[in-house]
Formats: structure tokens, C-alpha cells, sequence
């Protein structure tokens, strides 16, 4: 890193503490000795919404409305704005049958009635922009690389074009191997810049904790797993339902290895859902709850060090937002580089020969 790149990222990122703690103390104040609130200030930082909250500065909540899309048996679908819910002092109010629980979720007033949340959330919003985001990037370097096929890749292109390489040299190919290796870059490719991007969109000051969304996490498992296994080859599925080089009596007639095979077709995945999920969670408390720091001790001397802290894991975030979006691809690469592997069966049959025998001659 330059000597400039690392100024622009300290000074950033001492801008963005001096920020939160504005907010924090804003919203803070009401708080006061109380511990609970505290926790649901930081909570309510990294959790989804129905709207998107920026800031409070005295009586003024700087908030955008969302719009809410509820579906039920007997009313069908209902639309409106989110800022329906509360009133000018953003206090919780009834609209229409519905209103806020004590989860900020919205339930309808008869508890009997059974609704359909499909709101465009602050997380689902955040979703569009960081899409958004990624189109125009890799359109504009999509572009650029058809434009000036013989030129060396100048701007944009020239950023991305090393992080591209590296994943397609560092990770696909030595994973999955040099036959098949093509065929999954672009989703590996998608799966690494999405993670990264909306990691450093998350250390944005009031932006959406997307990646610290486990629904987030767990859906771009279910990519893995069905990439995995619809890619996987016979090899794959027979060392999993009838391991060679396993004693029979661990396949047959209970199919002890067959099941723990089967099991880890699940857990693998769900390591990706839950390491990217706990990882980028943590970092968002770790942060907000160093800022807090100063207003739970109510003493300014404490601030510098809540600041120094904060601005150290601040930067450390900078750093997991890349490592975490690259250890969910390589993690990827290689659960379907075994999916898609040949394997050699030449030293298996002989095992199995020779158990057979040793049976026969039992």
C-alpha cells in the first residue's frame, strides 16, 4: 500500500469514527445509565429495518422510508410506506391493522391474522445498490476490454484486472483444476467481488449490515451447495454413498460412512453461512460498542482511547471485508474442485478386490 493510500484510508476512517460518535452521543443521551439501551442501540445498527435510519440529532431523525409490502387471505396485498408507522416524534402508531412489536418488526393488530412480510427492507435495499454497483463496474471493465483489446488496461481496469487474475489464477484454476476450471470463474468471480463490495459498503456510516445478515450468508451457501452438487460427478456421488477403501462393515448393512459422507454435504455450506455471518457481525459490535464506551463511562477523558480503538478495528475491518469474501470463494473452489475431480480407481479396486477376497476365504 502507498504511503498517500494509507493517509486517504486513516484519515477516512477518523472521519468516520467522529461521525458515529456524533450519532452515538445523539442517540445515546436518552439512554443514560441504562445498559439496555445501550445494547439495543448497537443492535439496531446491525440488524434489518423497514427503514433506513441514518442519524438522530436532538428531536430530528434523519430516516428514509422503505416501502412495505404485506400480503394476507383476506386482504391481498397492501402497500405502503413505512413512515406510516410512526409519528413525528418516530414513535410507533397503528396504520391500517398493523404496527411495530417490540422486535421493530410489523405484525398485524389481530393476532389471529396470518401476513406475509415481503418489504423492501433496508438490507433488500442495500442488496439493489451493491448490485447496481457491481453492474456498472464490470460493465464499464467489460466494455473497456472489447474497446482496447491490445492496450494495457488503464483506470478502472487496470484496479480490477489483478483481483480478477488472482482469483482466476490463485484460486479456480489450482482448485479445480486446468480442464474444468473455466466453467466456474464467472460464478466464483460473482460470489467474491459481491461478498467484498458489500463488506466495504457495510463499514460505510450508516449503511446496511448486508453480509451480517445470515439470510444474506445462507442464501450464497445454497449457491455453493447447488453449484456443488449439480456439477458433481459419478466419482463424486460414489464416494459418497460407497467409500472405497472403507472396511465393509463401516458401509454394510449399517451405512455408517455413507451417512457421515452424506451429512457433510450440508455442513460444508453451512460453515460458509456461519463464518461469514459470525465474522462480519462481530466486527460491526466490536466497533459500535467501543464508541459506546465513551457514553457508558460518561467521561471524556475515556474518549481517546474508544477513538483509537475504534479507528485500529476499523482499519482491521478494511482487511477482513477482503479476507473474508476470499476465503468464502476459496472455500467454494475447492468444495467443487472435489465435486468435479477424477479420481483414480486403480487403488481402490485393488482394496476392494482383496476384501472380497479375504471374505471368500473367511
Amino acid at each position: 500500500m502507498s504511503k498517500r493510500a494509507f493517509i486517504f484510508l486513516v484519515r477516512f476512517n477518523l472521519i468516520f469514527i467522529f461521525f458515529i460518535c456524533c450519532i452515538g452521543q445523539a442517540e445515546l443521551k436518552a439512554a443514560g445509565g441504562n445498559s439496555d439501551n445501550k445494547t439495543a442501540f448497537i443492535l439496531h445498527h446491525i440488524q434489518d429495518a423497514h427503514e433506513w435510519h441514518f442519524a438522530t440529532i436532538g428531536d430530528i431523525h434523519i430516516t428514509l422510508p422503505l416501502p412495505v409490502i404485506l400480503v394476507s387471505a383476506d386482504r391481498g396485498i397492501e402497500v405502503f410506506m413505512s413512515s406510516k408507522l410512526v409519528d413525528k416524534e418516530h414513535k410507533p402508531v397503528e396504520f391500517k391493522g398493523y404496527r411495530y412489536n417490540e422486535e421493530h418488526k410489523i405484525i398485524p393488530v389481530e393476532s389471529d391474522r396470518k401476513v406475509y412480510d415481503f418489504s423492501i427492507t433496508k438490507n433488500v435495499t442495500s442488496l439493489f445498490i451493491s448490485v447496481f454497483i457491481l453492474l456498472m463496474v464490470f460493465l464499464t471493465i467489460a466494455k473497456k476490454y472489447k474497446g482496447n483489446v491490445n492496450s494495457a488496461p488503464r483506470g478502472i481496469q487496470a484496479l480490477f484486472e489483478p483481483v480478477i487474475i488472482f482469483i482466476r489464477d490463485g484460486v479456480a484454476r489450482p482448485n479445480i483444476g486446468e480442464k474444468k476450471y473455466e466453467a466456474f470463474t464467472p460464478y466464483l468471480l460473482t460470489v467474491f467481488f459481491f461478498i467484498w463490495f458489500n463488506n466495504l459498503l457495510g463499514l460505510l456510516p450508516g449503511a446496511a449490515n448486508l453480509t451480517g445478515n445470515i439470510t444474506v450468508t445462507l442464501s450464497l451457501s445454497l449457491f455453493t451447495l447447488v453449484v456443488t452438487n449439480i456439477s458433481g460427478s459419478k466419482d463424486y456421488w460414489k464416494h459418497i454413498f460407497n467409500t472405497p477403501g472403507v472396511p465393509w462393515w463401516m458401509k454394510y448393512p449399517i451405512p455408517l460412512m455413507p451417512l457421515v459422507e452424506f451429512i457433510g454435504i450440508f455442513t460444508k455450506p453451512f460453515s460458509l453461512m456461519l463464518r461469514l455471518f459470525a465474522n462480519i457481525t462481530a466486527g460491526h459490535i466490536i466497533i459500535m460498542s467501543l464508541i459506546a464506551l465513551v457514553f457508558i463511562f460518561q467521561s471524556v477523558a475515556f474518549s481517546p482511547v474508544s477513538i483509537i480503538f475504534g479507528l485500529f478495528m476499523n482499519m482491521v475491518e478494511l482487511l477482513v471485508a477482503f479476507i473474508q469474501a476470499f476465503v468464502f470463494t476459496l472455500l467454494s473452489a475447492i468444495y467443487i474442485g472435489m465435486a468435479v475431480e477424477e479420481h483414480e480407481h486403480d487403488h481402490y479396486h485393488d482394496l476392494e478386490q482383496e476384501e472380497a477376497h479375504s471374505l471368500e476365504v473367511g
